[in-house]
């Protein structure tokens, strides 16, 4: 098993504690990883991206001008795709980015990335993490003695509290889940991942 240090909200070593292998500690799959934040990006496209082909610009049911003798090259509406106003050739149109994966290739991306984040000290363990007054100043002053005040944070809890959530809601670089909210994309995207203690059991006996 692997050990990291628990820490206070000051940033204080209380005590080391043990991380299930089978969580924090696995070999890593990387295109299966890959292939996760390829489809979390992709879910969150919205493929309204439309164009209007010929059959849908008004106007241009009469022929410009004659077929032959002009000296100008025939055409048979203003609406074609070389006119201005006219229709685009090959457009995009409404469609889902959505893709498919199945339930062990999306628990296997999700612990490979808890793995990378354990390998790269990107995690950080808390005995409790609350802000009484409910201010963002405070609850600022708080990453600041964990020192990650300027890092993208995720932070896990065992329960939401909502002087918490209150005091977190306007920074940006902060995003608060719950054990069964995590998802790889955020793990990913975060630059050091905050779990509480009693959220550490919760992952593992969710993910074991």
């Amino acid at each position: 098993m692997s050990k990291v240090s628990l820490l206070n909200q000051k940033g204080e070593k209380l005590e080391s504690i043990n991380l299930s292998d089978n969580v924090w500690n696995i070999e890593v799959n990387d295109a299966v990883l890959h292939n996760h934040l390829v489809l979390s990006l992709a879910s969150l496209r919205q493929g309204t991206a439309k164009t209007k082909g010929r059959s849908e610009i008004s106007g241009g049911g009469r022929k410009p001008w004659r077929q032959k003798g002009t000296g100008r090259a025939r055409q048979g509406s203003i609406r074609a795709t070389q006119f201005r106003g006219g229709a685009t050739v090959f457009g995009p149109t409404p469609r889902s980015y959505k893709k498919k994966m199945n339930k062990k290739e999306r628990r296997l991306a999700l612990l490979s990335a808890l793995t990378y984040k354990n390998k790269d000290k990107e995690l950080m363990v808390i005995d409790n993490i609350s802000c009484e007054s409910g201010k963002t100043k405070d609850f600022v002053k708080i990453l600041e003695e964990l020192k990650i005040a300027d890092k993208k944070i995720l932070i896990v809890v065992s329960e939401l509290d909502e002087k918490l959530i209150l005091a977190s809601r306007n920074l940006t670089n902060v995003l608060i889940l719950l054990p069964d909210e995590l998802n790889t994309l955020d793990v990913v995207n975060s630059d050091i991942m905050v779990v509480e203690k009693e959220a550490i059991k919760l992952i593992e006996e969710v993910l074991k």
